[in-house]
């Protein structure tokens, strides 16, 4: 069902659709949401780089490739525009970048500080958020690390940055703008704890053997799609589709098709 679902979806991004292709996707969409989304006749979607949950590679042709790539393509497709995937860095860096006209759309973690400039989707996908502690840490659950004298090493401006930000009372957080050299930082300076994904922080037990990932969580990054706040028509379309790809299992489908299940999950109903 997924796979006939999304190619509805995405095979017909470079022709119009038939009346029965329309009846069956139950596309609804007005002309204001496409001229407000796409207004070059082409969709630009910006996309988070530093996510490796939500960009797992790159297509034969170079392009980004994962669950928020394909979110984007289908999201063109439904629109009936072709798609520019244009790839930041950085989360914040995508943020940063509203209002220059870079991007249409962008599909990153929804955030206080953000939505201050974006109109965003409710989530289509969640991540956890948690702390790594070093070999013999003293530091056994999540809220012991907001104490006085522990020093937080976080990815500046990624969403669970973001959190931390407005959340820690105590502790002192140690703010790096890339993914690699927070830890690295985290290693090299003796910080107490490292803020990160869940899954990735998984993985970086395997270059510091006795580390360990504090269970539970602090934060659930919350994956949107989002827009200009003056795009009122876009954003309505916008926060159909999100409902409608989760509701439908597209965002389940494409967790399976990259191979991220268990790590990113299918946001609730908005």
């Amino acid at each position: 069902m997924f796979a006939l679902e999304f190619a509805a979806w995405v095979d017909i991004g470079t022709r119009p659709q038939t009346a029965v292709e329309r009846k069956r996707t139950g596309r609804v969409m007005s002309d204001q949401a496409r001229a407000e989304l796409a207004p070059t006749g082409v969709l630009r979607a910006g996309i988070n780089m530093g996510n490796f949950l939500l960009v797992t590679g790159r297509t034969p042709e170079g392009d980004p490739d994962g669950v928020s790539p394909d979110l984007a393509r289908a999201i063109a497709a439904r629109l009936e525009v072709p798609v520019t995937l244009v790839p930041f860095r950085s989360p914040g860096e995508l943020g940063d970048a509203v209002g220059t006209n870079a991007w249409d759309i962008c599909l990153i973690g929804a955030e206080p500080q953000r939505a201050e400039k974006i109109e965003f989707t409710a989530a289509y996908a969640e991540i956890e958020a948690t702390y790594l502690v070093p070999p013999g840490s003293p530091i056994t659950t999540i809220a012991e690390v907001d104490r006085p004298g522990v020093r937080i090493a976080v990815s500046a401006r990624s969403a669970y940055g973001l959190w931390l930000d407005r959340n820690i009372a105590h502790a002192t957080l140690i703010r790096l703008e890339s993914g690699a050299s927070v830890f690295d930082r985290f290693v090299a300076d003796g910080l107490d704890a490292l803020a990160g994904l869940r899954p990735g922080l998984i993985e970086d037990i395997q270059k510091l053997p006795g580390a360990r990932v504090l269970d539970g969580r602090f934060a659930t990054v919350q994956q949107a799609v989002g827009t200009a706040k003056t795009n009122a028509a876009g954003a309505a379309f916008l926060r159909g589709f999100v409902e409608e790809a989760k509701a439908s299992g597209i965002v389940a489908g494409l967790i399976a098709k990259h191979e991220v299940e268990g790590r990113l999950s299918v946001a609730p109903p908005g």
